[in-house]
C-alpha cells in the first residue's frame, strides 16, 4: 500500500475537526479513554496534556471576534471541560501519592 492510499476517508479539515482534535490529545494526556486494561490505571501525562489545553487557549485568543456562534461555543465548552477535568484529575492524583 502507498503513502497516498487510505483505508477509510478523511474528514474536512475545519475549525471543528481541529478543536476536536485538540481536545482529545488532553482527554488522551489526561486518560480518559479505556487502554483495554481494566486492572492497570490510566496513564496519565499531565504536561502534554496542559499543552494542548494551552493550544486551544491561544487558538480561542487569536481567533476572538472571528468565530461563529456555534465554533465560539465549542471552543469554550472544551476549554472549560477540559480544564476541570484537569485539575479534578491533578487533585486526584496527588491524594494518591
Amino acid at each position: 500500500m502507498s503513502g497516498q492510499e487510505q483505508d477509510f476517508p478523511l474528514p474536512p479539515a475545519s475549525f471543528e475537526f481541529l478543536v476536536l482534535s485538540c481536545k482529545m490529545q488532553a482527554e488522551a494526556h489526561l486518560g480518559l479513554f479505556p487502554t483495554g486494561k481494566e486492572e492497570e490505571p490510566p496513564e496519565r501525562n499531565f504536561p502534554m496534556a496542559r499543552h494542548a489545553i494551552d493550544l486551544l487557549a491561544v487558538l480561542q485568543e487569536k481567533t476572538k471576534g472571528n468565530l461563529t456562534l456555534e465554533e465560539q461555543r465549542l471552543l469554550e465548552n472544551s476549554l472549560t471541560e477540559l480544564r476541570f477535568r484537569y485539575i479534578q484529575l491533578l487533585e486526584e492524583s496527588k491524594k494518591q501519592s
